[in-house]
C-alpha cells in the first residue's frame, strides 16, 4: 500500500463481479474509486464539484478551455491529438449542473497512461492563465471584420448554447429543475444562457477554476484490470502531492421543501407559420428526495413504468382519453443532490393546465385506493433485474457508465461511492414488498401528499426568435454606437489577430509532447467475423459464437428488399405499432407485461444494408429481435409468434393514439437530430439506400404520419387493411433468416426455436415490386425557429468514376479534427463537423449547431484544395492511422458482435473485404490522402445540398436553394 494514501474502504461488488476500493491521498484529501476486475476496457476519470453562481456558462466554458492547452502539453488542442492519435474508446469532457468530469478509456495499457497524463495536466495546469484566446475562442467574444461591418458575438459555448435553446424540451428540462430547486446551484443554467454568456468577463472565468479545479475538490475514478499501485504512485508524485490541502466551499446544498405547490409558464419560439394550437408542453414535477435514498432511487424507475410509461399505464391513457395531450412522457431523474419525477403533456394547450394537474391527482387517488397493478410492477422490476444483467450500454464502455452513476452519490456522501451499484439486491428488496403496497405508500407520499412539486407550462410563441435576434441586433448596435474610433479598429484588428491565432498550427516541438502510439501498438488483422452459417430445413440460420452471460440475442429477420415506396410508410408504422396493440390471447397492456416477466424485451427494427461494391443496390429487412435467459426461450418464441401473427390493428382509437403519439415523438426529436435530417436529405438525390431510410424514417414519414393523423377517419380502413396485410407478407416462411448471439450451446436452441417458428409462418410469396429509385438534384432548406442551422453538401464519387478505399477512413479524421474543426468550428463557432463516406460512393459533409451558412458551404467547396496542398510528416501520418484504427476497433458488446455479424452477411462482407480497408488504412501515405482531392471535388460538384435551422437566414440565402419549406 502507498504511504501516501489511506485505504478507507473495501467492498464486494456482486453484480459487477468486481472489488470496489476507496482511498484518501492523505495531503489533499483527494478522493480516489477504484473498481477491480479483469476488464481490458480501463476507465479513468477525474472529476470535481463545480456548482456555478449564474448563468454564465462558466463551468462550461472552463471544461472546454482546460482542454486547450497545458504547462506539460502546450498544443492549442491537446485534446484533437488525442483524438487524432490514441487507440481511446471514450475520450471527452462533460457539464452537469453540480459536476464535470474528464473520462477517458482504452484497452491498450501505454495508451491509457497517456490519456490520462493529458488529462491530468490539462485540468491542473491549463493555459487558460497565459492564453486570453482560449477564453475567446470557447466562450465568447466581439467579432467585426472591418469597421463599417456589425458588431457580432461569436464563440463555440455561446453558440453551442443557442442550440440548445432552441429545443423546447431541453428548454422545459431546464426550467423544470429551475422550478423545483429555486434555491440551490440547480436554479442556474451550467451550460450557460446564451444571453449571459456575454457577461462573464475572463478574470471571473479564471477565479472559477481556480477555487475549484483543485486536488481536494477532485473525484479521481479507476476501473478494469488496472495496476493499481503504480497509477497510485503515478497521480502522488506527478500530480497530487504538489499541492497542500485547500478546504473548497462545493458543498451542494438541499431545497427546502415547498408549502405549496409552484407554478410557472414560460414562452418558446415556433416559426413564424407554425400552428401553435396543440403546440404547449404541460409539466407536473415533484421532488422525490435524497439521492442517497438507494431504494428511492430504484422504486421510481418501476413506478415510472407502471403509472405512465407501460403501454396503457393509467395515468398515461388518463391524459391521452382526456385529450389533453398528443403524448405523455415521463422521467426521473436521479443524477443531482434531489431526485425528481415528471410527467409531461407534449402537444397540449395552456388552457387545460388545470384539468392535467386534475386528472394526474384523481388517477393517482384512484390508483392508490385500487392498489397499482402488481403485474405490471413485477414486469418492471424483471425488466430492471434483466438489465442488471446485461449490463449493454451500447458504444459507451461499462465502466463509464458504472463510474459515472456512481457519482449520484460519491459527490453528495465521499464515504459511499457504491451505495448505487447493489442493484440487483436492492431489487430482490423492493420486489419482495410489491405484495405488501409498497408502491402504493410511495405513490400516496412521495407524489399526491407531496408539496414540493411545480407545474411548469412552455407555450409557443411564433417569431420569438426572430424578435430575440433583432433585440440582439439592436443592443450590439447600441454597444458599437459607443465605441470609440479607437476601440471599433481594436476589435477588428482583434477579430483578425483571434482569426490568426486560430489557424497557426502549434509548434512541431510542442506537438510532439503528446505522448502517442506507433504503428507497432496496432494489429495488422481485422476483427474477426463472429458469424458461421447453417442450413436449417431451407432457412439460413446464422449463429454469432459470443459469451453473453447466459443470455440468448435471438432475431428473425425478414428480407423486404422488394420493398416499394407505396407501402414503406406503412412498414414503418408496423415496426413501431406492433406490440403495442392487442392480440388474439393478449390486450396490450397484458402482452408487454407478459414479454418483461419473461424476456429482457422483444423489439422490431426495420434495416437498410449496403451491398459490397454494388453501389446501385440494397437490402431492406425488418428484425424482430428478442432477448432471453435460456430458460425462458419458449416464452420468449410464444411472445414473438404472438405478436407478430396474431396482432390485432382493428382499433381504431388505439391506432389514432399511437399515430398522434409518433407523430408528436418525432417532433421533439427533429431539434436534435437536424443534422442527420440534412445529410440524409442531401444523400437522398443520389443514393437509393438513403431515399429508402429517410421515407422510412425521415421528415418524408413524419409528414406522412401527420397527413394521416389529420385524415384518419377517411383513410383508417386502407391503414388498419395494410397493416394486416403485411403480417402475411412480410412474415412468411421465404422471408425468413434466424440470426442468433450466444454460446455454442445456444446453437442447438436457435436451431429447434427456427424448427419450430417457420411452420407458423405465412406461406404468401408477394411481390412488392421494389423501390423505384431515380437521382434527382436536391437544394432544399428546412425552416424551423432555431437560432442555429445544420449544413450538409453530398454528393457520388463512384458516379463520378472513382472507387472508395481506406484512404477515406482516415480521411474522416483529418477532415473531423484539422480542416473541419479549424474552419467550421474553431473559426466559425459550430459546435461541429464531420464528413461520412461509404464503400457505395456516398460522401456527405455536415456541420451541427452551426451560426453560419453559406460560410460553412464554402468550407465544404474548398476542401479539394486543402487535400491537394495536403503534407504531413511520418509522425502525424502515423497519429491519424492511430486515430482511425481507434474507431474500427472500438469494444463492442455481445449483441453488437451478433449485430455486426448479421450486417455482414447481409451486406456480403467477407474478412478479405474486411482487411482490405485495414490494409490500406494502415498502410496510407500522404500521397494516398492528396488522391482524394479529385473524387472529393467530384462530389462536391454535384452540390446536392440540405440546411436545416432558422427561418431568417435560410431566407436570406434563399438563392441557394431550389426548395424551401417549414420543417414542421
Amino acid at each position: 500500500m502507498n504511504k501516501a494514501y489511506e485505504l478507507i474502504k473495501e467492498e464486494k461488488l456482486e453484480g459487477l463481479d468486481s472489488l470496489g476500493f476507496i482511498f484518501e491521498h492523505k495531503k489533499t484529501k483527494a478522493r480516489i474509486c477504484f473498481i477491480s476486475n479483469d476488464d481490458v476496457n480501463k476507465v479513468f476519470y477525474v472529476g470535481f464539484r463545480t456548482p456555478p453562481k449564474d448563468s454564465t456558462g462558466v463551468a462550461h466554458i472552463v471544461e472546454h478551455t482546460v482542454l486547450c492547452g497545458s504547462e506539460k502539453y502546450p498544443v492549442k488542442d491537446p485534446f484533437v491529438e488525442l483524438v487524432k492519435g490514441s487507440l481511446n474508446t471514450f475520450l471527452n469532457a462533460i457539464t452537469y449542473p453540480d459536476k464535470t468530469v474528464y473520462p477517458i478509456a482504452s484497452t491498450n495499457d501505454n495508451d491509457y497512461m497517456n490519456l490520462i497524463d493529458v488529462y491530468m495536466d490539462a485540468v491542473f495546469h491549463p493555459n487558460i492563465y497565459k492564453y486570453r484566446e482560449i477564453f475567446e475562442q470557447e466562450g465568447w467574444h466581439y467579432e467585426m471584420e472591418d469597421e463599417d461591418s456589425d458588431l457580432t458575438i461569436n464563440g463555440v459555448v455561446y453558440n453551442e448554447m443557442k442550440g440548445a435553446y432552441s429545443s423546447p424540451d431541453d428548454v422545459l428540462n431546464r426550467q423544470i429543475l429551475n422550478s423545483l430547486f429555486p434555491d440551490t446551484t440547480y436554479a442556474i443554467e451550467s451550460g450557460g444562457d446564451p444571453k449571459v454568456i456575454p457577461s462573464l468577463t475572463y478574470e471571473d472565468f479564471l477565479a472559477f477554476h481556480s477555487k475549484y479545479y483543485h486536488p481536494s475538490n477532485s473525484y479521481i475514478y479507476i476501473y478494469g484490470d488496472v495496476d493499481i499501485d503504480d497509477l497510485l504512485e503515478y497521480l502522488d508524485t506527478k500530480y497530487l502531492r504538489y499541492y497542500d490541502y485547500l478546504e473548497v466551499d462545493s458543498e451542494i446544498q438541499m431545497q427546502k421543501p415547498f408549502d405549496k405547490p409552484v407554478e410557472i409558464t414560460l414562452d418558446y419560439s415556433i416559426a413564424a407559420d407554425q400552428d401553435p394550437e396543440n403546440n404547449t408542453y404541460l409539466s407536473y414535477n415533484v421532488c422525490i428526495g435524497d439521492v442517497l435514498d438507494s431504494n428511492m432511487y430504484r422504486a421510481f424507475d418501476i413506478l415510472n413504468y407502471a403509472l405512465v410509461s407501460a403501454p396503457g399505464a393509467p395515468l398515461y391513457q388518463a391524459l391521452i382519453d382526456a385529450n389533453i395531450a398528443e403524448d405523455v412522457e415521463c422521467s426521473f431523474e436521479s443524477s443531482q443532490r434531489q431526485m425528481f419525477f415528471s410527467i409531461v403533456a407534449r402537444g397540449a394547450n395552456e388552457e387545460d393546465k388545470d384539468r392535467f394537474v386534475e386528472i394526474i391527482e384523481t388517477t393517482l387517488e384512484k390508483e392508490i385506493k385500487k392498489g397499482i397493478d402488481k403485474k405490471t410492477l413485477f414486469a418492471a422490476i424483471n425488466g430492471e433485474q434483466f438489465r442488471a444483467r446485461e449490463l449493454d450500454f451500447g458504444s459507451a464502455p461499462k465502466g463509464l457508465i458504472i463510474g459515472l452513476q456512481l457519482l449520484d452519490s460519491w459527490l453528495y456522501d465521499k464515504s459511499r461511492p457504491f451505495l448505487h451499484l447493489h442493484s440487483i439486491e436492492v431489487l430482490e428488496k423492493i420486489k419482495s414488498r410489491v405484495e405488501n403496497g409498497l408502491f402504493d405508500y410511495i405513490a400516496d407520499v412521495y407524489l399526491l401528499s407531496n408539496n414540493h412539486k411545480s407545474i411548469v407550462t412552455l407555450r409557443p410563441k411564433q417569431g420569438l426568435t426572430g424578435a430575440d435576434d433583432e433585440e440582439l441586433r439592436r443592443h450590439l448596435a447600441d454597444v458599437k454606437s459607443k465605441l470609440s474610433k479607437e476601440e471599433i479598429k481594436e476589435i477588428v484588428e482583434h477579430t483578425a489577430y483571434l482569426k490568426e491565432y486560430q489557424e497557426t498550427p502549434s509548434p512541431k516541438k510542442d506537438l510532439e509532447k503528446i505522448p502517442m502510439l506507433s504503428r507497432l501498438d496496432l494489429k495488422r488483422e481485422a476483427r474477426p467475423i463472429d458469424l458461421s452459417v447453417h442450413d436449417e430445413d431451407g432457412t439460413t440460420l446464422l449463429h454469432h459464437k459470443v459469451s453473453t452471460n447466459g443470455i440468448h440475442y435471438f432475431n428473425m429477420v425478414f428480407d423486404i428488399s422488394d420493398i416499394s415506396a407505396e407501402w414503406l410508410p406503412y412498414v414503418s408504422m408496423l415496426e413501431r405499432f406492433i406490440g403495442l396493440m392487442d392480440t388474439e390471447h393478449y390486450t396490450y397492456t397484458d402482452f408487454t407485461n407478459e414479454m418483461y416477466l419473461h424476456t429482457g424485451g422483444i423489439s422490431t427494427n426495420t434495416a437498410v444494408y449496403e451491398v459490397f461494391d454494388s453501389p446501385d443496390e440494397c437490402r431492406v429487412t425488418f428484425e424482430v429481435r428478442s432477448k432471453f435467459i435460456y430458460d425462458e426461450a419458449d416464452a420468449a418464441k410464444d411472445l414473438a409468434m404472438e405478436m407478430i401473427l396474431h396482432s390485432d390493428f382493428s382499433d381504431e382509437k388505439r391506432l389514432k393514439e399511437l399515430i398522434t403519439a409518433e407523430k408528436s415523438h418525432m417532433e421533439s426529436n427533429i431539434s436534435s437530430r437536424g443534422n442527420m435530417i440534412a445529410a440524409t436529405r442531401a444523400r437522398c438525390g443520389f443514393s437509393k439506400k438513403a431515399a429508402i431510410s429517410e421515407a422510412g424514417s425521415g421528415i418524408t414519414f413524419y409528414r406522412f404520419l401527420v397527413d394521416l393523423e389529420e385524415n384518419f377517419d377517411s383513410r383508417k380502413e386502407e391503414v388498419i387493411s395494410k397493416l394486416n396485410l403485411l403480417t402475411k407478407y412480410i412474415f412468411s416462411k421465404s422471408r425468413l433468416i434466424v440470426s442468433s448471439t450466444g454460446k455454442a450451446e445456444v446453437l442447438s436452441q436457435a436451431k429447434r426455436l427456427a424448427a419450430e417458428i417457420k411452420p407458423l409462418l405465412s406461406e404468401e410469396r408477394y411481390d412488392f415490386g421494389g423501390f423505384k429509385f431515380e437521382e434527382h438534384e436536391v437544394k432544399e432548406a428546412l425552416k424551423d425557429a432555431s437560432q442555429i442551422q445544420y449544413v450538409a453538401m453530398a454528393g457520388d464519387f463512384r458516379k463520378a468514376g472513382y472507387e472508395y478505399n481506406g484512404a477515406f477512413k482516415i480521411l474522416n479524421t483529418i477532415l473531423g479534427y484539422d480542416y473541419f474543426w479549424i474552419k467550421v468550428r474553431v473559426q466559425g463557432g459550430a459546435y461541429g463537423c464531420n464528413m461520412n463516406s461509404s464503400r457505395q460512393g456516398d460522401l456527405v459533409f455536415v456541420s451541427y449547431r452551426d451560426p453560419n451558412l453559406t460560410e460553412t458551404l464554402k468550407v465544404f467547396e474548398e476542401t479539394g484544395d486543402y487535400l491537394r496542398n495536403f503534407t504531413a510528416d511520418d509522425r502525424d501520418m502515423t497519429k491519424y492511422i492511430i486515430g482511425t484504427v481507434s474507431g474500427m476497433d472500438t469494444p463492442l458488446t455481445p449483441s453488437q458482435r451478433g449485430l455486426r455479424g448479421l450486417n455482414c452477411y447481409m451486406s456480403g462482407t467477407t474478412y478479405e473485404n474486411l482487411q482490405k480497408v485495414r490494409n490500406e488504412v494502415l498502410d496510407a501515405t500522404v500521397e494516398d490522402i492528396r488522391a482524394l482531392a479529385a473524387p472529393i471535388d467530384a462530389a462536391v460538384a454535384q452540390r446536392y445540398i440540405c440546411v436545416v435551422g432558422n427561418e431568417n437566414v435560410i431566407e436570406d440565402n434563399k438563392e441557394i436553394f431550389k426548395e424551401i419549406s417549414s420543417l414542421y
